[in-house]
């Protein structure tokens, strides 16, 4: 336990000494503040529009069913958003562990007593802390700003676990990614492949059967995190991103103790 947290702390250090990390924090928050009051602004406009040709007036009771915060704001934010993370995030995981790779400190980390599984656990516990830290200072102005209205707070809630286990989800793909090369560049540029050959398998559809349609689908990023815009927090979805992690760890952890073994 005390090299883990000597590895947390040492992983923390070299992550916010990067500025990386500052970038990549600023613009998922901009860009998720901005997507969200353009949605807001426009649910709003759709609120004026029916007011106004109702004699200037209404109440709760009688806002039509097109107008709602689900189809309006929570479901085309998590889908832009969800496109957006596939870029930052493998900016922030391609340095995990090709870094060290590079400069060959993770022999000397690997010979120093400490195992693998403890450094794989460190480098992933700091990585998915990040991403969450990244979404909760992203949802500040929009949860504010829903809450003012008294809108719906909750399906935000679902919004934000949403995003932050497809962001952990992208990130385990770059984990792996990073362990396999010593090319931070290189380790970016497959976690975007990747990660967007798994956000959505509809292209393949027409290639396939029914039956491999459906298993590739059970297999896709997007299917399993835009249930949460509709406000449902399905246990099947935490398990599908709860196999990623463990399956990404594992894989690592293999690709180390392969380097520790062969070095």
């Amino acid at each position: 336990m005390t090299a883990f947290r000597a590895l947390v702390r040492k992983e923390c250090a070299v992550l916010f000494a990067s500025p990386i990390a500052y970038a990549v924090l600023t613009t998922v928050t901009v860009l998720t503040s901005i997507l969200f009051f353009e949605h807001l602004r426009l649910y709003n406009q759709q609120l004026f529009l029916y007011a106004s040709s109702n004699m200037g007036g209404f109440d709760s009771d009688t806002i039509p069913d097109y107008i709602n915060l689900r189809d309006t704001v929570f479901y085309p934010v998590m889908e832009q958003l969800g496109l957006t993370l596939l870029l930052p995030i493998p900016l922030l995981t391609m340095r995990v562990f090709a870094r060290e790779r590079a400069h060959g400190t993770d022999e000397l980390l690997l010979t120093s007593g400490v195992s693998p599984a403890t450094v794989v656990a460190a480098k992933f516990a700091v990585t998915y802390g990040f991403v969450l830290l990244m979404m909760a200072v992203s949802f500040v102005y929009p949860a504010g700003a829903i809450a003012q209205g008294g809108l719906g707070l909750s399906h935000l809630l679902s919004v934000f676990i949403g995003l932050s286990l497809l962001g952990m989800g992208i990130a385990s793909i770059g984990l792996v990614c990073s362990a396999l090369t010593q090319s931070q560049i290189l380790a970016a540029a497959t976690t975007v492949g990747l990660a967007y050959l798994f956000y959505d398998f509809g292209w393949a559809h027409t290639f396939l059967g029914p039956e491999a349609a459906g298993l590739f689908d059970a297999l896709a990023l997007h299917d399993h995190f835009a249930r949460f815009a509709e406000g449902v927090v399905s246990l099947a979805d935490f398990a599908y991103f709860a196999a990623l992690a463990v399956a990404a760890a594992g894989l690592v952890r293999s690709a180390l103790e392969w380097r520790r073994l062969s070095g």
